[in-house]
């Protein structure tokens, strides 16, 4: 019996963690069809408040997969870290990335051609 309960505990998280994705990406769905005003027009960091909710759930439901699905809560804190860390760094470094280049290319395409002095 007490394999048998272990077993309904884990279907019964694989159905909590499915609930919990499907309520955020409908969230998701919903604030991308209705778009806000106020978070199309609020910037932060040179990017709309819209975009950074779209991030956020999104690495949010990244976590959940991975924490679920990929049993790292089972996992030594140490593992645990590295893998979160290394994945914290490089979507960070992503975003900032991504926010310069961006910012670049539109300031290229609205002021004209830019030279620079080397």
């Amino acid at each position: 019996m007490g394999h048998d309960t272990a077993h309904e505990s884990n279907t019964k998280r694989i159905w909590n963690v499915f609930y919990i994705l499907s309520i955020v990406t409908i969230v998701e769905v919903i604030l991308g069809i209705i778009k806000p005003e106020f978070m199309m027009t609020t910037y932060i960091v040179s990017m709309k408040l819209l975009n950074w909710i779209f991030i956020i759930l999104t690495i949010y439901k990244a976590y959940l997969i991975t924490w679920a699905f990929m049993h790292m809560e089972g996992e030594t804190k140490g593992l645990r870290r590295s893998v979160v860390w290394t994945a914290i760094f490089l979507i960070c470094y992503l975003v900032f990335i991504l926010l310069t280049e961006g910012d670049y290319v539109y300031e290229v395409f609205k002021g004209g051609y830019k030279s620079w002095d080397f």
